[in-house]
């Protein structure tokens, strides 16, 4: 484990030199077209994936991209972890990312998110400040752009409980688009409020699409049944993976519920 926790820390040393590196010179996109930017988003994407192979032994597949359709869509992701927060914009052409808008606040950065056209939440805004928002990602839905939203709101540890909330119900329903689903087990690889990263296989998974017009009800099933079991599957193919290389599955790549 010594190896790995040595890999871990060069990994994030280089990891946030390249996002400092990429952030200052992005500066000059604010006032330049927002494919500039998003360029530069991907290019910070492809760093990481070439950091995680090279220095952590961390290999990622991207699974069934054929099924990624264009125009309008709804992306709905499994969150385990940082990592695919930055990761999944680049397959898209307009992504749309709903966040607190307390990062709009950061210097710099958050001029970036409101220059890509990102959706901030009031979080202390209370209902009817969260059905506007919604409604609002369902408009810029309909003029074209990705949403890529985490249905539980937040990461879940590996193994939780799933916890899917509402919100992305609303904006299928007023949208009229059809929803891509994502299953991943990043978690056990880059897991969270750890600088640890693990070797072995990161697996992200789209998953067959769901069409437009379902009930809510039966959306929120259909939606959290097959997220939820295509992440079991590619979680336990990790974890056998994982028994393998080390012996047992480490500790903190274990679920923390």
């Amino acid at each position: 484990m010594s190896s790995i926790f040595v890999r871990s820390l060069v990994f994030n040393v280089l990891f946030y030199l390249v996002l400092v590196t990429l952030s200052i010179i992005a500066i000059p996109t604010v006032v330049l077209p927002r494919g500039v930017m998003m360029t530069l988003a991907a290019w910070w994407a492809n760093a990481t994936l070439f950091l995680m192979r090279v220095v952590c032994n961390i290999r990622v597949e991207f699974r069934g991209l054929e099924k990624i359709a264009k125009g309008p869509l709804i992306v709905a992701s499994k969150h385990q972890s940082m990592w695919e927060t930055f990761q999944l914009l680049r397959f898209f052409d307009h992504p749309l990312y709903m966040l607190k808008r307390e990062l709009t606040w950061i210097p710099v950065f958050g001029q970036f998110l409101v220059k890509a056209g990102m959706i901030s939440i009031d979080r202390g805004g209370g209902p009817r400040s969260l059905v506007k928002t919604l409604r609002r990602a369902a408009a810029e839905v309909k003029r074209g752009r990705q949403l890529v939203i985490f249905p539980e709101g937040t990461r879940r540890p590996v193994g939780a409980p799933p916890s899917y909330k509402s919100g992305v119900a609303q904006i299928y329903a007023e949208s009229g688009v059809p929803c891509l689903p994502i299953a991943l087990n990043s978690g056990l690889f880059w897991p969270r409020r750890t600088f640890m990263r693990y070797p072995g296989t990161l697996v992200v998974e789209f998953l067959d699409p769901l069409p437009p017009g379902l009930p809510r009800d039966e959306f929120m099933t259909r939606l959290r049944e097959t997220i939820e079991g295509a992440t079991d599957r590619i979680v336990d193919a990790a974890r056998a993976e994982q028994a393998q290389l080390f012996g047992v599955v480490p500790d903190t790549a274990k679920a923390k519920v």
